[in-house]
This record gives structure tokens, sequence and C-alpha cells, in this order.
């Protein structure tokens, strides 16, 4: 029940002011942002869910400071840190693909990963704030942006078919009229 409060929430933001917006630009610009804004939701998913039902109670447990010891579960064997590994790299793939795409102009291999970085550390800064049993690390965001990276690369293997994809797309919107 708590993560449906927030996947309204996400689904009236889309209907309501998103869509539209995007709607008007071209089928090209709507399709790239929704696959972004859906890849978003579920990294919140994934993350940080519930969030609205967290907020009354942010205060009632301590904060608990990111570890910034990298690969310190790797060092010492603890848990399932190659699985971490591996699902925090896979995680942000989508975003060093999707980001470049997003952008008017071609976004730069810089800005992809800085922004991916920004997210990545956003993350990692709440997850403990919104509920006391998760908690932060370097690791994660270090692979998270490894995983922007690589991402950003399968971008550049595949920008061709890409945007013939959504030339194509935006071509369509001009023969429907």
């Amino acid at each position: 029940m708590k993560y449906l409060i927030d996947f309204t929430a996400l689904a009236l933001l889309y209907a309501f002011v998103l869509f539209r917006k995007w709607k008007i630009k071209g089928r090209d610009i709507l399709l790239v942002n929704t696959l972004m804004y859906i890849y978003l939701s579920f990294v919140l998913y994934f993350t940080l869910m519930p969030i609205i039902t967290s907020i009354p109670f942010v205060l009632n447990h301590p904060y608990t400071p990111m570890n910034l010891v990298p690969f310190i579960d790797v060092s010492l064997g603890r848990g399932d840190f190659l699985r971490q590994i591996v699902l925090n790299i896979i995680m942000t793939m989508p975003f060093g693909f999707l980001f470049p795409l997003t952008q008017k102009r071609t976004a730069k291999f810089s800005r992809t990963v800085f922004f991916c970085f920004l997210m990545s550390l956003g993350i990692e800064l709440l997850q403990p704030l919104i509920n006391g049993f998760r908690s932060s690390d370097v690791t994660d965001l270090i692979t998270n942006v490894i995983g922007g990276i690589l991402g950003y690369g399968f971008y550049v293997v595949f920008r061709p078919i890409t945007f013939w994809i959504l030339d194509h797309l935006k071509m369509g919107k001009y023969h429907q009229s």
C-alpha cells in the first residue's frame, strides 16, 4: 500500500504535467523522456521507496553516515558483495544510455557521468534518511558511476540506430497531418 501511494503520485505527475509537455514537442521526445521517467521511477522503487509515507518519520531514527571506505565488503568478504556490485552497475546503465537522448544538444560524456554521479549521490545520501534500515556506501556510488559510463558506451555504439529510429518517429509526426 505504501508503494501504491508513491506510484500514484508518479503516475499523476506524468499524466497531468509531463505527458502534456513532452507530447507537444513530438513523438520522439515523448518516447525518450517517457522511457527515462519510467526508468527513474524504477530506480526510486528499488532504492528509496516508500517515500511519501516515510516523510513523517524521517527524524524518528538516527542518520547513519555513508561508509567512505571503497569496496570494504569485498576486502572483508562480507555479504553478497559481488551481486551488489553487479546490480549497481546494471541499475545505472540505462541512465548512461538514455540521458544523452534527453538532452537538446548532444550530451557529452563528462556531462552524462556528472549527472549519473549526482543522481547516485542523492540516492546514497537520502537512503538512510528516508529509511533507518538502509545504509549508504561509497562503493555503490562508484559502481553506479561505472554503470553510467558503460551505458554511455552503449549509447555511442548504438547512436546511429537510435537516431534513425527517433528520426522516423519525428517524421511520422509530420506525415500524420
